[in-house]
């Protein structure tokens, strides 16, 4: 277990173990965002092959210590990380969230948002921000911080939602700022400070079943924001066929990955970038 006094002031431990911050900010997040997603997560062919695709990334650019996984909702990404054997803390502002990712059994959690916690200049050695970004007003901002904040050379590691063209009333609803391309995202890193190691598309089998069945139809007012039941449906299908046939496409795009080192479109941005 970390002490965090030695990166920060402005953190505290309570008897639970988990380290809150001194005072609390907003943050662009549905309330019931961390709730749903706990329910989700586990029979989730996106989830869990995000989590795949993360961790093919941590296993080529490994960080050089301890990875703080910013943002971290339930510790759905945090836990896969740690068993991987990278030690890891998760900073989720979130109460429920935080909540959830104890009952995971993750131990080094941080309740509060990167700016409430006030870590010292160029203290932490690793950052995951995972579907993050998207929810920060102030994106190029945010990661000039980050910059800040990481030690010389400490690594990055990044996922966004991909495409404007793809923008649906899925993305209001979990308040969304914007989705992004690879050229978009990188342009941002390179000004905030960061050098791209690695970057390519994830999902490329979604973004016509995205644009056919959520872009669409938000367009013409056919789906109705906040229909969690619906959105379910669509992260953890019930036939068991439906499954197979997904979990199948997406193992052969992650030994696209593998073999070709990048793949040119996919509903999701993968980057890695070191620090200044």
């Amino acid at each position: 277990m970390m002490d965090l006094t030695s990166v920060t002031s402005n953190l505290e431990q309570h008897s639970d173990g988990i380290w809150y911050a001194r005072q609390h900010s907003p943050i662009d997040y549905p309330e019931e965002g961390n709730t749903f997603c706990y329910g989700v997560e586990e029979g989730s062919f996106w989830f869990n092959h995000r989590n795949a695709f993360i961790l093919e990334a941590l296993h080529r650019y490994p960080p050089s210590g301890l990875l703080f996984d910013v943002g971290g909702g339930n510790g759905y990404v945090a836990k896969a990380i740690q068993l991987s054997g990278i030690d890891t803390v998760l900073i989720e502002p979130g109460i429920e969230g935080i909540k959830n990712a104890h009952l995971r059994g993750l131990h080094q959690l941080v309740c509060a948002t990167l700016q409430d916690a006030k870590f010292t200049p160029h203290s932490l050695p690793a950052v995951g921000i995972f579907d993050v970004l998207e929810h920060i007003e102030n994106d190029e901002g945010f990661l000039a911080t980050l910059d800040e904040l990481m030690v010389s050379g400490g690594r990055l590691y990044i996922t966004v939602p991909a495409y404007n063209w793809l923008w649906s009333i899925e993305d209001e609803f979990a308040q969304h700022y914007r989705r992004y391309t690879l050229s978009e995202l990188k342009e941002k890193l390179n000004q905030a400070g960061f050098r791209i190691e690695f970057s390519t598309y994830i999902f490329a089998s979604l973004p016509l079943p995205i644009f056919l069945f959520r872009t669409i139809p938000s367009k013409f007012g056919l789906r109705k924001q906040g229909d969690l039941k619906r959105v379910e449906s669509e992260l953890r299908p019930v036939s068991n066929t439906t499954n197979r046939m997904l979990n199948k496409i997406l193992r052969f795009e992650l030994w696209l990955l593998r073999t070709f080192n990048t793949l040119p479109f996919g509903g999701s941005c993968l980057v890695v970038a070191r620090s200044n």
